[in-house]
């Protein structure tokens, strides 16, 4: 089922148990993805002394704005562009990001999804990771399966609902990234630092062969692929990978020295995303990296759970970890909490009952 023919529509979606929260319909700045809008604050943060925001603006907004509004794709065909003159504000918002395999002729399957929560103004970002293979109820369909199937059958759209109704909470956005992309855009970032110890390799017959070296200074775009795609040792680790990724690939974007280098990565990573947010709030966020010259600082978190094979192999979600999770997510979210208030999965040790 395309995501067109998926009947279920965002403004209303319902939340069994769960009052969904009251939300502005002003639409909050937003990131696509990692990679674009790490491109636009790293671009600020490297340039900024040479020309200062307005000087930057104009020399990079029109090619920027024109790249990203091809991305755009909103899940439903009722959602309009958001206007530029619209209120702004640095509430938290959240984002499910996708990354997922698509090759032609396939409808592809979502091979990582992260929840991510991103306070603008306390400049923090919580990152939920959730195993492609936990079993869930998948949204608009009378059974439970893996989470990435919601993504074969119903597109970002389906994906979108399923992970609302798991966490019992919103998605506001989405950013769906072609997972072959990485590899190109971690080659035009001239490779990336990975804390590799010991080799990585697959061993399993039936599993694409696969070999990462130990101790290399700098890793290839086909080498940073293989590292978040190893899943011989478990999920968990799959996931924390995936995360390691992700700064990893924020500080590389921070080291750019050569401006030739910009347009390649944009147009790399603009033709391999989709999602529902457009260029001027991109670009706002673009302004909030000038400002703050970091990365935010990002905290995470997994849900955990054990497996079971029944004719196929499930990861069954521990449900006192979920539940910790929908309360970390609410916390995060929660625009009168604190940045001194903020749960930290990283130091607790067990679930708050």
């Amino acid at each position: 089922m395309s995501d067109l023919e998926y009947p279920l529509t965002r403004s209303n979606r319902k939340k069994a148990g769960k009052k969904k929260k009251a939300k502005k319909k002003t639409k909050k700045p937003l990131i696509i993805s990692f990679i674009t809008l790490l491109l636009v604050g790293s671009f600020a943060y490297i340039f900024h002394k040479e020309l200062g925001w307005a000087a930057l603006q104009l020399f990079v907004e029109k090619p920027f704005k024109t790249a990203l509004d091809d991305s755009y794709e909103p899940l439903d065909e009722v959602t309009g562009p958001a206007v530029a003159e619209e209120e702004k504000d640095l509430d938290p918002f959240s984002m499910l990001l996708l990354g997922v395999d698509e090759r032609e002729g396939d409808v592809g399957r979502s091979d990582t999804m992260i929840y991510a929560v991103f306070r603008p103004e306390d400049h923090r970002m919580l990152l939920l990771s959730i195993p492609r293979d936990s079993y869930v109820q998948i949204a608009g369909r009378d059974r439970r399966d893996k989470v990435n199937a919601a993504y074969a059958y119903g597109g970002a759209r389906m994906s979108v609902e399923t992970i609302e109704q798991l966490l019992e909470t919103d998605v506001d956005y989405y950013a769906k990234v072609n997972f072959n992309a990485l590899i190109e855009v971690v080659d035009a970032l001239g490779g990336v630092e990975l804390p590799i110890t010991e080799p990585i390799q697959n061993k399993y017959k039936y599993h694409i062969p696969l070999y990462i070296e130990a101790n290399k200074p700098i890793y290839t775009g086909e080498d940073a692929l293989n590292y978040v795609r190893y899943r011989e040792d478990s999920d968990f680790k799959r996931t924390e990978r995936q995360r390691i990724f992700l700064k990893a690939a924020a500080e590389r974007m921070l080291q750019i020295g050569n401006i030739a280098k910009i347009p390649e990565i944009l147009s790399i990573a603009s033709s391999n995303m989709k999602t529902d947010m457009t260029s001027d709030f991109i670009m706002d966020l673009g302004k909030l990296f000038y400002d703050k010259e970091a990365v935010p600082q990002m905290t995470s978190y997994m849900l955990e759970g054990s497996g079971k094979s029944d004719g196929a192999w499930y990861y069954m979600l521990d449900e006192d970890k979920l539940e910790y999770a929908q309360q970390l997510v609410d916390n995060w979210t929660d625009a009168s909490i604190t940045s001194d208030r903020l749960m930290d999965p990283e130091k607790e040790e067990e679930p708050v009952q």
